[in-house]
C-alpha cells in the first residue's frame, strides 16, 4: 500500500459531508466500527446493496453478521488495525448473514481512523467490495471444467470401446497414412491375415503388404482413386504364397487436418459349391447349412473359409464370421497335433476316415467327436473338407460296456487309444480276459466252484474273492454250498 504524499495538503480543506460521499462511491459497502467491534455506521455504494443490507446491521457486533466460518477473519482485520499494530493491512474474504438465511460474499479491509486529540484511538473504518460478480465467474468455471471434464471421460471411454472392437474384430482392418500409405494400426485379425507376427509387425509398413506383387499395383490404383475423389471402394487381391483371394474396401476419413485410409480385408468364400453340380447346386449347399454333423472347408493350412451353423454351434459362437479365418486346430482336443496329423495324411492318401479326437468350445466344454476329411483340387489352390460328427453319446454307451466285453479286434481295441491311458487300457483288458475265464471255467464245471478252481490253478478262498468282485455267481446258495461239498 503507498498512501498519499501530502494529505494535509489534499485533503485539509475536505468538509465531513464531502469525505462520507468519497467514503460511499469508493467502495460497495464501509462500515464505521467502534472500539468494541460494534457497527456504528455504514454506507453503501448502490441501491440494490443498499437495499439487501440495509440498516439491520447498525448496533450489532461485526463478528455477529458474519457467518461462523468468517469470525476469525473479523477478529484478525480488528487486530491489523489496532494502534500498535505492525505489519501491511490485509483484504479478507468475508461472508454476510442476510435475511431469509441468504449470504453475501464480502472482501474486506479494516483501516483505524486516529482521534482528534491524538490520545483517544478512533473509530475503525472497514472498506468492502462486493464479490458476487466474482462468484459467479467462479462458477461457471467450475461448471465448466466439470462439463470438460465429463466430455473427456465420455471420449476416453468411447475410445476403450473402439480399441475393444478393433481387437476383437474377427475382418483384418488397417489405418493407412493417405499421403505415405505407411501403415498406423493394424488389428491382430490383419496381423494374422498378411504377416506371421503381431500387429506391431504390421506397423510402420508400406500397404500394401503381404499381397501378391501381381495384385499390389491394382491397389495402389484403388487407393489413389479413393484419395482423389473420396469416396469408397472395393477390390480384390491375392495373398502371397498362394494363401488366397481377399476382398479389400477402402474408405477415407481426416483426423487432425490428416487424411487417413481405412482398410478392410477379408477372405473371399470358394464358390465351389456352387460350381460342382449348377443344377443341384444350390439343394446341396441348403443340405451342408441344416447338416447335424459340423462341415468345415479350410485351406491347406488349416484356416477355415466357411463352415455350417453346427460346427458354429459345436464350437460354442455365434456366427460364421467368428470361425473364418481361424485354424482349425484352435478347437481341435490335442493342439498342434491332431490337424497337423490329418493334414499330412490327407498330402499323402487324400482322404481320413474315422478319426478319433475332441472338439473343444470357446467356454470350455468338450466333446467326443469323429472327423472324415478329404482333399479337393480348385485349380491352383486345393482345399480341405472335413465332416465332425459329434460321438459322445455313442462313447458313453460304449466305455459303460468297456468293463463287461472285451475288444474281438485289433480295431476295437485300437479305439480305446486317445480316449484312455495305455495302463488303463491294459488293466480293463487284463480283468476282461480274467472274468471271461473264470465264467469258462463254472460253465465247464456246472457252477462247480471247487473243480473251476482246481482248473483255474486257484485255491476256492483266491476264486470266491474274484467272483465277488466281478458280481458272478450267488455266494449265499445253498444249492451251491452242497455242490462244492
Amino acid at each position: 500500500m503507498r498512501p498519499f504524499g501530502a494529505p494535509e495538503k489534499t485533503f485539509g480543506g475536505v468538509t465531513a459531508a464531502t469525505a462520507g460521499s468519497l467514503l460511499s462511491v469508493a467502495n460497495d459497502i464501509t462500515l464505521v466500527i467502534d472500539a468494541q467491534g460494534v457497527v456504528c455506521d455504514l454506507a453503501c455504494g448502490g441501491e440494490d446493496f443498499a437495499r439487501e443490507a440495509g440498516a439491520e446491521w447498525i448496533g450489532k457486533r461485526w463478528i455477529d453478521i458474519v457467518t461462523p466460518e468468517s469470525r476469525d477473519k473479523v477478529e484478525a482485520l480488528l487486530r491489523e488495525a489496532a494502534p500498535d499494530a505492525v505489519g501491511a493491512i490485509r483484504w479478507r474474504h468475508l461472508n454476510f448473514v442476510l435475511p431469509g438465511d441468504r449470504e453475501i460474499p464480502l472482501l474486506f479491509v479494516a483501516v483505524r481512523l486516529n482521534g482528534v486529540d491524538g490520545d483517544r484511538p478512533g473509530s475503525i473504518l472497514a472498506f468492502g467490495r462486493d464479490l458476487r460478480a466474482v462468484a459467479a465467474l467462479q462458477q461457471r468455471l467450475v461448471e465448466a471444467q466439470q462439463a470438460m471434464e465429463r466430455d473427456y471421460w465420455k471420449f476416453r471411454h468411447a475410445e476403450t470401446r473402439y480399441r475393444h472392437l478393433f481387437q476383437v474384430a474377427s475382418e483384418a482392418v488397417l489405418v493407412v497414412d493417405a499421403t505415405t500409405q505407411k501403415i498406423l494400426e493394424a488389428n491382430p485379425a490383419a496381423a494374422r491375415l498378411l504377416a506371421d507376427g503381431g500387429a506391431a509387425s504390421l506397423v510402420g509398413l508400406t500397404f500394401p503388404t503381404g499381397v501378391d506383387p501381381r495384385t499390389a499395383e491394382q491397389l495402389n490404383l484403388l487407393l489413389a482413386g479413393v484419395r482423389a475423389t473420396g469416396r469408397a471402394d472395393e477390390g480384390r487381391a491375392e495373398l502371397v504364397d498362394g494363401r488366397g483371394e481377399v476382398s479389400v474396401a477402402v474408405s477415407t476419413y481426416r483426423q487432425d487436418l490428416v487424411s487417413h485410409f481405412l482398410v478392410r480385408l477379408s477372405r473371399v468364400q470358394s464358390q465351389v459349391v456352387a460350381e460342382m453340380a449348377p443344377s443341384t447346386g444350390s439343394m446341396l449347399l441348403k443340405l451342408v447349412q441344416s447338416a447335424p454333423d459340423c462341415l468345415v472347408v479350410t485351406d491347406l493350412e488349416g484356416r477355415v473359409i466357411s463352415a455350417n451353423p453346427a460346427f458354429v454351434e459345436l464350437a460354442q459362437l455365434t456366427t460364421e464370421e467368428q470361425v473364418r479365418g481361424e485354424t482349425l486346430d484352435r478347437w481341435l482336443g490335442r493342439t498342434g497335433v491332431d490337424l497337423s496329423v490329418m493334414i499330412s495324411n490327407l498330402r499323402q492318401r487324400g482322404q481320413v476316415r474315422l478319426f478319433a479326437t475332441t472338439l473343444r468350445g470357446e467356454y470350455g466344454a468338450v466333446t467326443d467327436v469323429e472327423i472324415s476329411a478329404t482333399m479337393v483340387g480348385q485349380g491352383d489352390r486345393p482345399f480341405l473338407g472335413f465332416t465332425i460328427r459329434d460321438v459322445g453319446r455313442r462313447l458313453a454307451g460304449h466305455d459303460a460296456r468297456t468293463t463287461r466285453e472285451l475288444p474281438r479286434s485289433v480295431g476295437q481295441l485300437t479305439e480305446l487309444v486317445g480316449r484312455l491311458p495305455l495302463k488303463d487300457i491294459v488293466g480293463e483288458t487284463t480283468d476282461l480276459i480274467e472274468q471271461l475265464c473264470i465264467e469258462a471255467a463254472l460253465e465247464l464245471t456246472r457252477d462247480n466252484r471247487a473243480s473251476a478252481a482246481e482248473m483255474l490253478g486257484l485255491s476256492r478262498q483266491s476264486l470266491y474273492v474274484k467272483l465277488r468282485r466281478y458280481g458272478l455267481g450267488d455266494l449265499g446258495s445253498s444249492t451251491t454250498a452242497e455242490a462244492e461239498k
